[in-house]
């Protein structure tokens, strides 16, 4: 199984997202830019990058200021996934003065953040030259901004796992053990997709060779999750499965240990930090 397509990329909900980020920060109005700057005042400025790095986040910058107004202008210099170094320049923006300053802080946190783990994501694909594993993103995300980070995973050269809870079953350690074991859980998971008419993927979580060896016998699996498993036993885990079913590495994995774990023939591999320990790439938008 491929990993998760993105349908969450769409422009209606792009759009909620900007109008709901603009809302938060604009509220009655950028009061600063209105009390300081004349009405019709027009000006540029551009986006410079102050860190070394994986460019995220100018595909959305262009609907933020489009949002803010239709009648800024951007020329784009840099697109996403672009290598930068400090100095760059990623785009220009001209137009009404106090338009650009309304859109400035929500543009430059939108980008800061998937730069960052744009540039985490490319770093940590790297490491698994010469192996087949995918490396994939989680829900360990931050409330209201998923949409922004999964994209980043993307652009970092990364892949999207599930977007949420509702595209996909994924029975955990904790669902596993309320239902009374993975038989169980797979079994009553079935009768439920079947009884409402759902198609969706499944995957279990494993933490035992036995566990994956019940996962297998349950069947109709769409993948089979290895957690927290020691290199070695990763290697026994991919014999015993022996390609029936693709296979996903998960739990404490680290840049230190991940070209290890791609080493055991695994067919993914999912990393939380992708998201929730990232950094920022410091950008700045700036008058010119």
């Amino acid at each position: 199984m491929s990993a998760t397509p993105t349908p969450y990329l769409t422009s209606e909900a792009l759009s909620t997202f900007i109008r709901t980020a603009l809302a938060e920060d604009v509220g009655d109005g950028d009061h600063s830019s209105l009390a300081a700057i004349p009405a019709d005042a027009r000006n540029r400025a551009h986006l410079l990058v102050k860190g070394e790095g994986v460019l995220a986040g100018v595909a959305l910058a262009q609907l933020i200021f489009k949002e803010v107004d239709p009648t800024l202008q951007l020329a784009v210099q840099l697109e996403d996934g672009a290598r930068i170094r400090v100095g760059d320049v990623a785009f220009t923006v001209e137009g009404p003065a106090r338009s650009i300053l309304t859109a400035e802080r929500l543009v430059l946190n939108c980008m800061q953040r998937m730069s960052g783990i744009a540039t985490h994501t490319a770093h940590l694909t790297s490491l698994l030259a010469g192996t087949k594993a995918l490396l994939l993103d989680t829900r360990k995300t931050t409330p209201n901004f998923r949409i922004c980070e999964k994209w980043a995973v993307l652009i970092g050269g990364g892949a999207n796992h599930r977007y949420g809870l509702f595209d996909m079953i994924m029975l955990k350690d904790n669902h596993v053990d309320y239902a009374g074991g993975i038989a169980a859980a797979v079994q009553a998971t079935k009768e439920y997709l079947q009884r409402t008419g759902r198609q969706l993927p499944i995957e279990v979580e494993t933490r035992t060779l036995a566990e994956v060896q019940q996962a297998l016998d349950a069947g109709g699996l769409a993948r089979i999750m290895l957690d927290n498993m020691a290199p070695a036993q990763l290697r026994e885990a991919v014999a015993l499965v022996a390609g029936r079913v693709p296979l996903e590495a998960s739990g404490g994995i680290t840049e230190q240990t991940i070209a290890e774990v791609a080493a055991t023939g695994v067919d993914f591999i999912s990393v939380g930090a992708l998201t929730h320990s990232a950094g920022s790439l410091d950008l700045s938008l700036k008058a010119y």
